[in-house]
């Protein structure tokens, strides 16, 4: 591997190809020649058109399709949709979670050279009606025709659109049912091919071509619109490669929603290696991963800490015998993969060259059993837990636990966790196989520079040294959806995109995230959070004086509360609860943080548009946030980080640590 020199001081780094990335490359060498993402599929049935691309056995009705079918679709679609006179520039919104009719309407819209603006089903319909309006949809797709009901569109805004499509079950009177669109497709094919229409598209920027509009949250809660162009996908198709290079007809469990920039732009990737893409659901994924048994995974760090979970509980309820040997075992590769990361420098921080040595008469007095354990007992274990082939699974949406990443590393399974985001397409950086270091957030991806930069001074930090994390790509937006002051805070001009994370740079390139400096939570299943409104939203009970969300790679919110100390009391008496008159005394007191919890979790749950999400795991009492104490700005912005750093004990009994 082609390390940064060592007499590189400041804190920049930039894509070194290694051999293995190279060879990654050149096998997939084909996208090269791409301009736009709709044009692997002619490609994809002439090589692969028997190979299973999809299949869906949980959809409404179950699905499957191989690559000489799915691109046949895709064109049908594609006509289906120009016979609705959508074009160049259209925005189609698509509401709906994963199913291959999702892919084949998605792909659709980029043949005809329109956009699409994704959301799941899911989402609360107010956020579903601002980015109708958002976005200027003049074309409406939807899951069912319950959603329709929901978003109770008016005749006026119906009319605003040139079609309505229903993707599952009876069509509703002001929708189309999709037989019907596809006969509708296939029916225009046979008078205009829909190649007249990519021909078309060719004389277009590729580099400036939209082909999708996502949404993310902004400072005031409203969503932002992302546009990606096809060029920023096609960068991650292109680099994808250096981190997974599974072959045509390898196995791809999907769990992840579709219309998130993760597992999308995962998803194109793994389509254009010719995979064998099967969805699933969270409730079913346990009888998945043994019937697919996949290769490559696109997963978030909630699904690892719910598998290791899975396998403690399996261990508790073994003969005790047994649990011992397991847990023996475990400790012992653990200690073994540990000291020869040290051995290898695979560390986040440096090691001398004592411990080094120290670590190498570790290595070779733990190895014995460790052989033992990785040829008798982990493949077995491994089976159980993800059906045993996995040989890339790439984690992103936040960082994985430390305890959770030793885990799997012990008993063979090799995360590679990501870093990006929503307007990065996202993909930024990611651990490889043979350069795998813990509690980092990869190498850059192909084309792709970091630089660490002081938060105040803008002035370029030194490696090791934690700052501001910027990033420069083909795959970073142009800027936000009519926006361009919001664009202007994030992106400088010469390109360079303000990830509003905190992070430090390796000597190898490596980024290692050390926190965020703006506001967005993401919880450990990928869900992100902005607690800004809902901060305002609890302020405004006579019960708080100030209060912070936590939560960042949790699995779910908590709060740290400044109370107003008499109102509290008054209101846990009523309640039946007597506690002293100093409440910071009583963060561990659990039956007034349980009462507290429950309140706070009444007001959120009250909310206009209140998800599931934006609820507390524990509440916890602390001292002002004060310009004196150094925990407000002049202008009396909390300093989030050093709150956190304060406040870190509270925090981890919040979430019994």
């Amino acid at each position: 591997m082609r390390y940064l020199s060592n007499d590189l001081i400041f804190a920049e780094s930039k894509w070194r190809p290694t051999k293995q990335e190279k060879r990654a490359r050149l096998l997939h060498d084909y996208v090269e020649n791409l301009e736009r993402v709709d044009q692997m599929w002619p490609w994809l049935k002439a090589h692969y058109g028997n190979v299973l691309a999809v299949d869906a056995p949980h959809a409404s009705p179950p699905e499957r399709f191989n690559y000489s079918e799915l691109s046949d679709l895709i064109s049908a679609a594609a006509a289906g949709i120009s016979s609705f006179g959508i074009g160049n520039g259209d925005v189609v919104a698509i509401f709906s979670e994963n199913s291959p009719r999702w892919l084949v309407i998605d792909q659709g819209i980029m043949r005809v050279n329109a956009i699409d603006a994704v959301r799941g089903a899911s989402a609360p319909i107010e956020e579903l009606r601002y980015i109708l309006e958002d976005s200027k949809a003049i074309g409406l797709v939807i899951q069912s025709a319950d959603l329709l009901h929901k978003l109770e569109l008016s005749e006026e805004e119906q009319r605003r659109f040139k079609f309505v499509l229903q993707l599952e079950g009876e069509a509703t009177s002001c929708a189309t049912s999709w037989e019907d669109f596809l006969q509708k497709g296939l029916n225009k094919s046979l008078n205009t091919s829909t190649n007249q229409i990519a021909n078309q598209i060719l004389v277009e920027n590729t580099d400036t071509a939209i082909a999708t509009i996502l949404y993310t949250s902004g400072t005031t809660g409203k969503p932002k619109g992302v546009p990606l162009s096809h060029a920023n996908l096609l960068h991650q198709i292109r680099s994808l490669a250096c981190v997974a290079d599974p072959s045509p007809g390898a196995p791809v469990l999907s769990v992840l929603p579709i219309w998130h920039s993760y597992e999308r732009s995962a998803e194109y990737y793994f389509f254009s290696c010719a995979c064998s893409q099967s969805y699933t659901t969270i409730k079913k994924l346990k009888f998945d991963l043994p019937r697919v048994r996949p290769i490559v995974m696109a997963t978030v760090p909630r699904l690892w800490e719910a598998i290791k979970i899975g396998f403690d509980d399996a261990v508790k309820l073994m003969p005790a015998n047994k649990q011992k040997l397991i847990k023996a075992a475990l400790k012992n590769s653990s200690a073994y993969k540990v000291a020869l990361r040290k051995t290898r420098n695979l560390l986040i921080y440096k090691v001398s060259l004592l411990k080094r040595f120290q670590a190498v008469l570790e290595v070779v007095f733990r190895f014995p059993l460790h052989k033992i354990s990785a040829l008798f007992l982990w493949p077995k274990v491994l089976n159980q837990l993800c059906g045993g082939r996995l040989l890339f699974p790439i984690s992103g949406g936040g960082a994985i636990a430390p305890h959770v990443d030793l885990f799997f590393e012990s008993i063979g399974l090799e995360l590679l966790v990501g870093y990006g985001l929503t307007e990065t397409s996202p993909v930024v950086s990611c651990r490889r196989p043979w350069r795998n270091i813990r509690g980092s957030a990869g190498l850059p991806l192909p084309e792709t520079e970091f630089r660490i930069i002081d938060q105040e001074t803008k002035v370029l930090k030194n490696l090791y040294e934690k700052g501001l994390v910027l990033v420069k790509g083909p795959q970073v937006m142009k800027g936000y959806l009519r926006r361009p002051q919001e664009t202007q805070k994030v992106l400088d001009a010469e390109g360079w995109f303000n990830t509003g994370d905190l992070g430090m740079l390796l000597s190898d390139g490596s980024l290692v995230l050390t926190g965020r400096c703006k506001d967005t939570i993401v919880l450990s299943n990928g869900e992100n959070i902005e607690p800004g409104p809902l901060e305002e939203c609890l302020v405004a009970s006579p019960l708080i004086e100030q209060v912070m969300m936590v939560g960042q790679d949790e699995r779910q919110l908590g709060l740290l509360v400044v109370p107003n100390n008499e109102m509290v009391l008054n209101w846990a008496k009523k309640n039946g609860l007597f506690t002293s008159g100093n409440l910071l005394g009583s963060s561990g007191n659990k039956e007034l943080r349980t009462l507290f919890r429950s309140e706070i979790n009444r007001i959120l749950s009250a909310r206009v548009g209140s998800r599931s999400e934006e609820r507390v795991f524990g509440v916890g009492f602390v001292e002002p946030f004060t310009i004196e104490n150094g925990l407000l700005t002049q202008t009396l912005k909390q300093r989030r980080d050093k709150i956190y750093e304060r406040d870190e004990s509270v925090i981890s009994m919040i979430y019994e640590r």
